[in-house]
């Protein structure tokens, strides 16, 4: 059986390595295709893969294995859960990784795409153009099928005209700019907040009007300073948390 082959990781030396290779792993793993291997290489493998300790590489699996997302089985090796998921709470630690864990996972619709003028509230990030490449998506729960999310990404049109809207059915928008674009992010500022449903996300999370959501905004800036990418993601409030984790060094 050939083994299942992750994603590739640059680290960031200021954050937990263990951290860092367990998102990225994370991220491979929910966003695998459905004829992938469920067979993980072995932690020598993977901890040549990603640069990292053997020691390093098992903290990081026994993350995973508590999360339920893959089993270790002595002299059989480690395999992916055939239903693994993630699990409701967001954990974030300030990675580029960690943000594309939190996004992946779930089956994802492309609503509807196309142009359209800077929308009056994300005028302050896209001054040098009039107009943003919008993307709307519903998220769902891959074994019930229930929604759980929608989110609308407001792009430069240079960036957009180099995304297939089909790879955003498989992967978040900020590994389909990074890695399938070419975008060198420096930075990602997210803010969550608590709203009320408004009658569009109601009927797309089908939840009653005016209950409470979790209401996140990701601004993603590159390398020299530019708004790339903001997405406004609207979280059925009822299914999920966020955690933030602040590591002292």
């Amino acid at each position: 059986m050939t083994a299942f082959a992750p994603d590739s990781l640059v680290l960031n030396r200021k954050l937990p390595l263990w951290y860092q290779v367990s998102q990225s792993l994370r991220a491979s793993i929910l966003g695998r295709t459905p004829d992938a291997s469920l067979r993980l290489p072995t932690e020598e493998q993977l901890a040549a893969h990603y640069g990292v300790s053997v020691l390093t590489m098992r903290q990081a699996l026994k993350e995973l294995e508590e999360e339920g997302l893959i089993s270790r089985h002595r002299r059989r090796g480690t395999f992916i859960e055939p239903g693994a998921r993630r699990s409701t709470p967001r954990r974030l630690l300030g990675s580029i990784d960690a943000i594309v864990a939190q996004q992946s996972g779930e089956r994802t619709t492309v609503l509807g795409h196309g142009a359209e003028p800077v929308p009056g509230e994300l005028a302050e990030y896209f001054p040098d153009v009039p107009e943003v490449v919008a993307y709307r998506r519903l998220r769902s729960d891959g074994e019930s099928g229930e929604p759980t999310n929608w989110a609308e990404n407001a792009v430069r049109p240079e960036l957009a005209a180099a995304i297939d809207p089909a790879d955003l059915e498989r992967w978040p928008m900020t590994k389909v700019l990074r890695d399938v674009v070419g975008v060198r992010i420096s930075r990602i500022t997210d803010t969550v907040e608590a709203r009320l449903a408004d009658p569009e996300t109601a009927g797309l999370l089908q939840v009653p009007l005016l209950s409470p959501i979790l209401h996140y905004t990701g601004v993603t800036y590159d390398e020299d300073g530019r708004v790339v990418d903001v997405a406004r993601i609207r979280y059925r409030g009822d299914r999920f948390s966020f955690t933030v984790t602040v590591e002292a060094h």
